[in-house]
């Protein structure tokens, strides 16, 4: 705790707008792994440009199957003659490499549909819904077409693109959600309309993909892939950032720590400090409250 509390305190942190337009200063000097640059989402912001080396993926993938299957036990629901069968819509890059290793690791086929999300949610924010979906209007025609012809049982997707799968609410069997929206309300709302759908929360980050979430006293709590990516709720203390007590809600500290990268960063977000809990033997963070700015 010491150690993490530390980097912060030494100065070491990056800001998030030096770290979108200085790209190259976290790739190691003569680095030579397999290593791939893509851009974030961009839904909230201007796109941030990062970069993960293929090994990442097998890591990451590897943390997704067992956490998955220990907390949600999609092990014992896809197999033995039940393929999954799957929608997932998203950004290009890394993420598309993810959600394919993740898919195809369970016997799956998968249809992945790319998508535009330039600002997404300052559209979403200001405009609404409908707004949102005329943009995505190839998605959305995609996704039905894709719907109104095979036997999809699974989707992965952001909060507001659940609406494009409520006339088939009965076929859906797994649904994987990440994204800003994730919030107690969302989930009552999911659970009244996909009645029997297994609702599973994830939250991204473009540095280090995909996170699983589990739903506690009423909250999201979420797990890193320790030890690669460490995350603390923090407070200032005369002076000092302190990781705040269990319980306790504080400003989200990261380190991603990989030969590829190395990054110690503040979120523009708060949570709350979880004990460890189910497969996860470290602390999480639950709750988390984002200032959109």
């Amino acid at each position: 705790m010491e150690v993490f509390e530390g980097l912060f305190n030494l100065g070491l942190t990056v800001e998030e707008d030096y770290l979108r337009s200085h790209w190259l200063d976290f790739v190691p000097v003569s680095y030579d792994g397999k290593i791939r640059f893509y851009q974030s989402s961009g839904t909230t912001r201007e796109r941030a440009i990062g970069h993960w080396d293929a090994r990442y993926v097998e890591v990451l993938h590897l943390y997704l199957r067992a956490a998955l299957d220990s907390v949600y036990g999609l092990d014992g629901i896809y197999g033995n003659g039940h393929q999954m069968r799957v929608i997932a819509h998203g950004p290009y890059g890394w993420y598309q490499d993810e959600v394919s290793q993740l898919i195809w690791s369970y016997g799956g086929v998968l249809y992945f549909i790319g998508m535009e999300t330039d600002g997404l949610k300052r559209v979403l924010r200001e405009q609404g819904l409908e707004a949102v979906l005329k943009i995505l209007d190839p998605l959305v025609r995609y996704t039905k077409r894709v719907m109104e012809t095979d036997r999809i049982n699974t989707v992965r997707t952001a909060p507001p693109l659940m609406s494009l799968f409520e006339p088939y609410s009965e076929s859906i069997e797994t649904a994987i959600v990440s994204g800003v929206g994730v919030n107690r309300e969302f989930f009552k709302y999911l659970s009244n309309t996909f009645e029997g759908t297994l609702l599973i929360p994830l939250y991204g980050y473009y540095l280090f993909g995909d996170l699983v979430g589990i739903h506690r006293h009423g909250q999201f709590w979420y797990y890193p892939n320790y030890p690669t990516t460490i995350i603390f709720p923090l407070k200032q203390v005369d002076g000092e950032y302190r990781v705040v007590k269990r319980g306790e809600r504080g400003r989200v500290g990261v380190i991603i720590a990989r030969p590829e990268v190395l990054v110690v960063k503040f979120e523009d977000e708060t949570a709350l400090r979880v004990p460890p809990e189910g497969p996860f033997r470290w602390d999480g963070f639950g709750d988390p409250t984002r200032n959109l700015g």
